[in-house]
């Protein structure tokens, strides 16, 4: 059996939906396919029951903290994991279930539940039924890395959808990989109360920030219990009784690490080795992320590839930024691309920490003359007042153009300016924003204070704003 539609969309993750509202509102006959969940990572393993638990494990850390605020408890704080993960799963839920509510409801649109298969460029196999486009969309998503270590075979791996899915907190957390997902984990669950050890084989966290970013991050959750090994070599996992033994070569430390669980948090890859790409002239790259231009065209004709499968950024404002540029470029007349696009995202521990554009070592690297203006969080009057003072503000600025590079933030929290700024990346353009290359911040509120402006500083004046 065979059936035409304009347009068919295969993965209902953050690209998808939007995109199938746009393309039938738009008088387009669409199919969209779904294997699995609606919402895709985000909504599903992501962001939503992740952000859940951070505020949940927040809760549990302020009512700890609560003397230091005059507050007194009449017993120490408990923590119920069987309602913690109810509240996220309601929570889960609600969004999941709203969003498929919202996408069956949409005028010209067909839901397929099923595993999508392409048979050539224009045709796609979902079951006993094949589906012809002209044009065909790819937001299938991705799934954690499994690496090949000695032993991880012989041993049972957590990662982050299984993480999620244990109704006991870990006694003994062993994380291995020190970046974005490991850490939000790590200070989950110790404050939910595990005992938890981070095992990183860079010399220092979240390689992709700069190096004082890397360390403060690292001391905030050493304060709180957190144990890091970094420099790990030779990273193997063996039983050990009912537990798991990770062995791994340090300048310093034991050789070994015994655990209750281990959690695998080393990366992603993309979902697209079952999708039949071969048959479509498809081509992909090495890790398997489909192969786009700068509107997110793939080699096939007809055919392009939005969210983390392209590779061009594993985030969820980036994957809906992909779907509002195919559509402004199909629906709109636009001119629209990804090298348009402003970097924005955030690492949401607590201080949750935000970036916007180029970090400092990255316009190093791109040989740019900068400004650079930094403020404790220990100075901003609102974190004093709230009792968060953890952290600091950071602007990297252009040195040609220091009055444009004035840059603040005037939200609450470090997370939240991504919000704003993604509401805007995909209209900004270069020329309007070169004059600041990047702002970050690691702490929490800042209602009133911004980083030490480019235009007032020079390296002459203070230390904290330097030219390069």
């Amino acid at each position: 059996m065979s059936r035409y539609f304009d347009a068919i969309i295969i993965g209902a993750g953050q690209a998808g939906p939007a995109l199938a509202s746009r393309l039938s509102e738009a008088g387009m006959m669409v199919a969209i396919v779904e294997s699995n969940l609606f919402g895709g990572t985000c909504v599903n393993t992501g962001c939503t029951p992740t952000k859940t638990l951070v505020a949940s494990a927040h809760a549990a850390h302020l009512a700890r903290r609560a003397a230091e605020f005059g507050v007194v408890l009449s017993s120490d704080v408990g923590i119920d994991m069987t309602r913690v993960k109810a509240r996220q799963n309601a929570v889960v839920r609600q969004k999941r279930e709203g969003l498929e509510r919202w996408v069956r409801s949409q005028a010209n649109c067909t839901v397929y539940q099923g595993h999508a298969r392409f048979e050539s460029a224009r045709e796609v196999w979902v079951g006993d039924e094949v589906l012809t486009a002209d044009k065909i969309f790819i937001n299938v998503g991705g799934r954690a890395n499994i690496p090949d270590l000695p032993g991880v075979d012989q041993v049972p791996i957590l990662t982050n959808t299984t993480l999620l899915e244990l109704d006991e907190l870990p006694r003994h957390l062993v994380i291995v990989g020190g970046s974005y997902v490991g850490l939000e984990f790590a200070q989950i669950c110790r404050r939910f109360g595990a005992k938890v050890t981070v095992i990183e084989m860079a010399h220092r966290l979240i390689q992709r920030e700069d190096p004082d970013v890397s360390a403060a991050v690292q001391a905030i959750l050493e304060a709180e219990g957190i144990q890091f090994r970094l420099a790990a070599e030779c990273i193997r996992c063996e039983r050990r009784g009912a537990d798991i033994c990770v062995g791994l070569d340090c300048k310093s430390g034991p050789p070994e690490i015994v655990g209750s669980d281990v959690l695998l948090a080393v990366g992603r890859r993309p979902n697209t080795d079952d999708l039949g790409l071969e048959a479509a002239g498809i081509e992909v790259d090495k890790h398997g992320y489909i192969l786009v231009d700068d509107t997110l065209r793939t080699t096939a004709p007809g055919v392009w590839a939005l969210g983390d499968c392209n590779g061009k950024g594993a985030f969820t404002h980036t994957a809906y930024n992909d779907f509002e540029i195919v559509a402004a470029n199909l629906l709109d007349g636009e001119s629209r691309s990804i090298s348009d696009r402003i970097p924005a995202y955030a690492l949401f521990t607590d201080p949750p920490l935000g970036r916007v554009g180029l970090s400092e070592t990255e316009a190093r690297v791109a040989g740019k003359r900068i400004l650079i203006g930094s403020r404790p969080m220990t100075q901003v009057g609102r974190a004093v007042e709230k009792g968060e003072t953890l952290g600091f503000m950071k602007v990297v600025v252009d040195a040609g153009h220091p009055r444009s590079g004035n840059t603040r933030d005037r939200g609450r929290r470090g997370d939240s300016r991504n919000s704003r700024c993604n509401v805007r990346q995909s209209k900004m353009r270069d020329a309007e924003a070169r004059g600041a290359y990047s702002s970050h911040r690691l702490g929490t509120y800042s209602d009133h204070a911004r980083p030490t402006p480019a235009t007032e500083v020079t390296p002459k004046k203070t230390p904290s704003a330097r030219s390069l």
